[in-house]
């Protein structure tokens, strides 16, 4: 029995349900490297801000320290991260991206930008462009998005 896609009358449940598609990909893609989602995040982040601090990660990540603190306990014992005490203030701990934790999460950008081309397929490179202007002119009006 084939699955039947859903039927969708606003343009916004059809870009909701383009939405999950990425989200499922993104998941699988982190799932297959044994990490949560925001395990590859944090990692992403360090990989970007080596030296970050824990409440600079909790404040990005928008969870307690606590939260932080145990998600940074499970990449530390897989040897993703390591924490150095700062030179300025020893008890300050800076975290840091291994290399090992890099070369985890390296390719994640690569493979979200092939799931565009494949979401993308069925469209000719004119109607892409149409795509990409019309949403430019509905997202232009808003709020720019956080975490």
């Amino acid at each position: 029995m084939t699955q039947q896609a859903p039927h969708f009358d606003s343009p916004l449940q059809l870009m909701r349900w383009i939405g999950w598609a990425q989200r499922k990909a993104a998941d699988e893609w982190v799932r297959d490297r044994d990490l949560t989602h925001e395990q590859s995040f944090v990692l992403g982040y360090l990989q970007q801000n080596p030296g970050a601090i824990q409440r600079d990660i909790a404040e990005m990540t928008r969870t307690s320290a606590a939260s932080v603190s145990s998600l940074l306990q499970g990449l530390e014992k897989r040897g993703l991260i390591e924490r150095r005490a700062d030179a300025a203030n020893g008890r300050t701990k800076l975290v840091h991206a291994t290399p090992a934790g890099i070369e985890l999460i390296a390719g994640f950008t690569d493979a979200m930008l092939a799931l565009d081309d494949t979401l993308l397929a069925p469209l000719t490179t004119d109607e892409r462009d149409t795509l990409r202007t019309l949403l430019l002119k509905v997202t232009a009006e808003l709020d720019e998005p956080t975490r």
